[in-house]
């Protein structure tokens, strides 16, 4: 009788490195896209504009109308801020979202000598279309 020779690792084992190493390669991929997300939102969402923004909307009695309370702003906050030093400047899309509705707060904001002005601040309610100025 002759004896079959022995095989190699990867001989043995290519049925299931292929599939585990493509499903890894996967995992990683989408892993570094949500931690890249998760960073950019949250640096917005930590910025001295979407705060302001944030405290003006639940203070506003006719945002607090049309949402009702409590008002909750969601994940997908998008626009950018570029803020150096006492100067920046703002554009951003919130969603903001409560009990009897939800809607986008749209803000467009300037950062001078450390004091951030609106230059636009208005919530768009979903379901009427309506417009709320927010801006003082």
């Amino acid at each position: 009788m002759t004896q079959e020779p022995a095989r190699s690792w990867w001989g043995r084992n290519w049925k299931w490195f292929i599939p585990v190493g493509c499903l890894s390669m996967l995992l990683l991929f989408v892993g570094g896209i949500a931690v890249i997300m998760t960073l950019t939102f949250g640096m917005m969402k930590s910025s001295d504009a979407y705060g302001l923004a944030m405290a003006r909307a639940q203070a506003s009695p006719e945002v607090r109308a049309a949402l009702g309370e409590p008002i909750q702003a969601g994940y997908m906050v998008s626009g950018r801020v570029n803020v150096s030093g006492p100067a920046g400047d703002a554009n951003m899309s919130i969603p903001l979202s409560g009990p009897r509705g939800s809607g986008t707060l749209y803000l467009v904001a300037e950062k001078s000598a450390g004091q951030w002005r609106f230059e636009e601040l208005v919530l768009e309610v979903e379901a009427s279309g309506a417009r709320i100025d927010l801006n003082e």
